[in-house]
């Protein structure tokens, strides 16, 4: 398989990285913002859905970059942020948009009913493999799904 490259500039773009980030994990000292250069990241190792789809017997991880640009604030509830090494599951990405322009928030929805909320100016994210893939013992499952 290839390594994945994707960007996403609307909502329908966003809902495609969110359902490549599904069931990503990472942990928070593999997060970043800069506030000056206006970019929140995240190095996490993503679930390969799309190769789960052609019935695999294994399932397999890869390292992934994350970025958010045009970045004006972040705030998080629901988890430690002192706790560099725990580690945390991606759900979902999502966009909320503010009165009538491009501005809103992008919300990392947790497992275990966290998020992270980026206040944007507008969407602009880019998903990359930026590592090599391996294989996983396990299918993330969702109880009553």
């Amino acid at each position: 398989m290839t390594d994945l490259k994707l960007v996403a500039l609307d909502t329908e773009d966003l809902s495609i990285i969110s359902a490549h980030m599904q069931d990503s994990v990472f942990k928070l000292q593999d997060v970043s913002w800069s506030q000056r250069d206006m970019q929140f990241a995240v190095a996490a190792n993503r679930f390969v859905w799309e190769e789960n789809l052609r019935k695999r017997k294994s399932f397999e991880r890869r390292r992934a970059a994350l970025i958010f640009k045009r970045v004006l604030a972040v705030r998080s509830i629901g988890f430690d942020r002192n706790n560099k090494t725990a580690v945390l599951s991606l759900l979902s990405v999502t966009f909320q948009q503010k009165d009538q322009g491009p501005e809103g928030e992008v919300i990392l929805t947790l497992a275990g009913g966290g998020e992270i909320v980026l206040e944007v100016e507008c969407i602009e994210v880019q998903l990359a493999d930026v590592g090599g893939a391996w294989e996983t013992a396990s299918r993330p499952r969702h109880p009553g799904v």
